[in-house]
C-alpha cells in the first residue's frame, strides 16, 4: 500500500539532503516556498535548504540531522526533498530507523532521493513517492501533467497512470505481472548492491530511469544488476526515461534501445518502456511501496488500491 500521505495545511519540511541549490539559490527556494502555499501547505524551511558544503548541502552531519529531526518533529507532518544530486549514499549509515519507523510520515522526491526511498521502505516498513521537487515550476502551472500526479502523491490521491498524448509506451517483454513497486534512478540502484541498503526486487516491479549518462555506462550498471539476481528475482519492470543519455559517438556505441534488449529481454519479466517518469518534463510521480498490476501486452499499468 502506498505511504503516508498529507492534508491541506500540513506542515512540510523542505530538505535538501544530497546536493545544494547551487544555482539562484533565493529563486528557487521562493519557489519552493510558493508551491507548498499554492498546494495548502505550510512549508518549513530546515538548515540545509540554503547549506552547502562543496558538492554536499551541508557536512554529512548536518544533512542527516536535518532527516532525523524532520522525522523526529511530531509538528511536522512530511518531509518534501528540493533537490537531488548527491551524497544520500553517505547518510545512511547515521540515519535513526527505529525513531523514523516510529514516525513514519510522508517522503518525497527522486534522483539521488532513491537511496533513501530504498532504505525507508525496507528498514522501516513504509512507502514514499518518487515525484517532482517543490523547486519545479512545473508545479505551478495550473492543471499541469505534472502538477496532477504530484497532487495525487501528496494528498493520496486516486489516479490513472498514463503517459501524456503524443507519448507511447512500448513492450519489450510482453506479459503480466503484480507486485509492489520499487526502485528509482538507476545509479543509485546500482549503488545500493554489496550495502546493507541493497535493494530486494524479490517478486516486486522494478523501475529504473537515468539522466547524463553514455549507454555503455547504463550497461555496466544493469549488468551490475544482472549479475547480482535483480532482474531474475523481480516479477516486471519499468522503463522510465533515459535523459539525456544518447551516445556522444553513436557510431562507436550501442544504442540504447540495444543495450535494454540485450540486457533485459533475457531475463523474460514483462517489461514496458518508455514510461514518462524521471529527469524528465512533464514527469508522472510514482507511489513507491504500493502494489502494482503491469500488462505489458498493452503496455499499460496500474495501481492495485
Amino acid at each position: 500500500m502506498r505511504g503516508p500521505a498529507l492534508f491541506e495545511g500540513a506542515r512540510v519540511a523542505l530538505i535538501a539532503p544530497s546536493s545544494p541549490i547551487s544555482e539562484n539559490l533565493e529563486e528557487k527556494i521562493a519557489r519552493a516556498i510558493s508551491v507548498a502555499e499554492h498546494l495548502k501547505l505550510e512549508p518549513v524551511l530546515f538548515p540545509t535548504a540554503r547549506a552547502s558544503h562543496g558538492y554536499l548541502a551541508g557536512t554529512d552531519e548536518l544533512r542527516a540531522n536535518d532527516i532525523n529531526s524532520a522525522f523526529a518533529d511530531k509538528s511536522i507532518d512530511g518531509i518534501w526533498c528540493l533537490r537531488g544530486g548527491y551524497g544520500a549514499h553517505r547518510l545512511l549509515p547515521m540515519l535513526d530507523y527505529a525513531m523514523i519507523r516510529e514516525n513514519a510520515k510522508f517522503f518525497g522526491g527522486y534522483s539521488d532521493i532513491t537511496a533513501f526511498h530504498i532504505a525507508f521502505r525496507q528498514q522501516c516498513g513504509f512507502g514514499t513517492y518518487h515525484m517532482a521537487m517543490p523547486t519545479s515550476d512545473k508545479l505551478i502551472e495550473g492543471a499541469s501533467y505534472t502538477l496532477e500526479y504530484a497532487k495525487a502523491m501528496l494528498f493520496g490521491e486516486e489516479i490513472e497512470y498514463k503517459n501524456p498524448d503524443g507519448v507511447t509506451m512500448h513492450t519489450l517483454v510482453s506479459g503480466k505481472a503484480e507486485g509492489e513497486l520499487c526502485g528509482g534512478n538507476l545509479s543509485l540502484v546500482a549503488a545500493s548492491l554489496g550495502t546493507p541498503w541493497e535493494i530486494d526486487t524479490r517478486g516486486k516491479i522494478l523501475f529504473i530511469e537515468d539522466v547524463d549518462e553514455q549507454p555503455y555506462s547504463i550497461d555496466g550498471m544493469l549488468t551490475q544488476l544482472r549479475n547480482a539476481g535483480k532482474f531474475r528475482d523481480c516479477a516486471g519492470i519499468l522503463l522510465g526515461q533515459y535523459t539525456d543519455c544518447a551516445a556522444k559517438k553513436p557510431e562507436s556505441s550501442l544504442a540504447l534501445d540495444m543495450v535494454f534488449e540485450e540486457l533485459i529481454k533475457p531475463a523474460g519479466k514483462p517489461c514496458i518502456t518508455n514510461l514518462m517518469c524521471g529527469h524528465c518534463s512533464p514527469t508522472m510521480s510514482l507511489p513507491l511501496g504500493a502494489r502494482f498490476r503491469m500488462d505489458a501486452d498493452n503496455s499499460t499499468i496500474e495501481e492495485i488500491v
